[in-house]
């Protein structure tokens, strides 16, 4: 009688889940561990609707007790702290896990050098962020919001713009419906003369286009040096601002350190074509975490985590039944950039750039994606 393979995944978001699904599918008896702090999806592209109220805390969160028992999954509620014997032990909180294999789906870590970054609201860390920002607006009565983003000079990939586009419009709309638009200056500021850019040029010009549009303006092409609380502070001045949403480049985990993981000059995890990390036998990093090889322009999204997902299971088990791994995955971007009723889709691929104007069917359509991607796990 053969022995269950044992499966390790860190993490329980996106690429995470993407992995257990398709390694399920693909083997309905190996015993598969999921090491997570919490039972919990947290539905992140979500968050851009919370300060509008479209949507709360409670229809973001997705517990995933039944999708695990469904799953013959066995989630172990702990923080990972460093891996041993190459991989095949994970340390953890709460004890030590083996495996014969591993996917490692932690997600990324915002870096937070920057001297004062204490005064600015992290969209992306989550949840409660984008609470913050809802109250923060009630309260203020006028004045200026800031929103902006960085990259990690080491790594082009490890940056999330995109969200930080849909709060700026976002917020747009908001204070318009509200009729409060005219008490407020939205200023976004970005070290890039182009921001955006790996959405493609078109976007690029499609986003600065609607701040004009809007009456947003920019401040963009300088430095960052510091926040106050009061202020933005750059290589090429400074500006007023009452409110700062400010969303820094990625790096990878801590407990990444107390590995001796394939690095990239960014810190995350070095990953070939087959998302196996650099140097490792049944390793493999799906998502945020790892730093693949492709276009610069290659996304740090749900989507790109789900096609690597896909790939890293399929060369999982086929590593471990002998094989040689040979899946890849496509790198596309997708995008919906929200306005709260209405959204413009930004699609990229090696071979072509689309940009479809503003429309409430896009917005929608997003609405269903959710709607539709949650129900997976519901």
């Amino acid at each position: 009688m053969h022995t269950p393979l044992q499966i390790s995944i860190i993490g329980a978001g996106f690429g995470a889940l993407s992995s257990v699904r398709e390694l399920r599918k693909r083997d309905p008896q190996a015993e598969i561990t999921l090491i997570a702090p919490r039972a919990e999806l947290h539905y992140l592209p979500g968050i851009i609707w919370i300060p509008s109220g479209l949507r709360t805390r409670e229809q973001l969160v997705v517990p995933l007790a039944n999708f695990f028992a469904r799953m013959k999954v066995r989630h172990v509620t702990a923080e990972v702290t460093g891996l041993r014997e190459s991989g095949r032990v994970v340390d953890t909180t709460a004890g030590e896990v083996r495996n014969d294999a591993l996917v490692i789906a932690s997600g990324g870590r915002f870096i937070k050098k920057l001297p004062g970054i204490e005064h600015a609201i992290t969209p992306c860390e989550g949840i409660t962020a984008a609470e913050e920002i809802r109250d923060r607006l009630r309260t203020l009565k006028g004045g200026t919001i800031a929103v902006g983003f960085a990259g990690n000079p080491n790594e082009p990939a490890a940056v999330r713009g995109g969200p930080m586009f849909e709060f700026l419009f976002g917020i747009d709309e908001q204070l318009r419906r509200e009729g409060r638009r005219d008490s407020f200056e939205l200023v976004f500021f970005n070290p890039s003369r182009e921001p955006g850019n790996r959405l493609g040029p078109k976007a690029v010009k499609h986003l600065l286009g609607e701040m004009a549009r809007r009456n947003i303006q920019t401040h963009l092409g300088y430095k960052l040096q510091r926040f106050e609380a009061d202020k933005v502070v750059t290589e090429g001045g400074e500006f007023k601002a009452d409110l700062i949403l400010f969303m820094p480049g990625m790096t990878g985990n801590l407990w990444f350190d107390q590995t001796d993981l394939a690095r990239s000059p960014g810190g995350l995890l070095k990953a070939d074509a087959q998302c196996r990390v650099e140097g490792t036998q049944h390793v493999y990093v799906v998502g945020d975490s790892g730093s693949f090889p492709g276009p610069d322009w290659m996304p740090k999204q749900a989507h790109m985590a789900d096609l690597q997902a896909v790939a890293a299971a399929k060369n999982l088990l086929a590593g471990l039944s002998g094989q040689t791994p040979g899946a890849t995955f496509k790198v596309e971007l997708i995008c919906i950039i929200d306005a709260i009723d209405h959204g413009t889709l930004v699609f990229r691929s090696p071979k072509r750039q689309i940009i479809l104007p503003s429309t409430r069917l896009l917005h929608w359509a997003k609405r269903g994606f959710e709607g539709a991607y949650l129900k997976k796990y519901r």
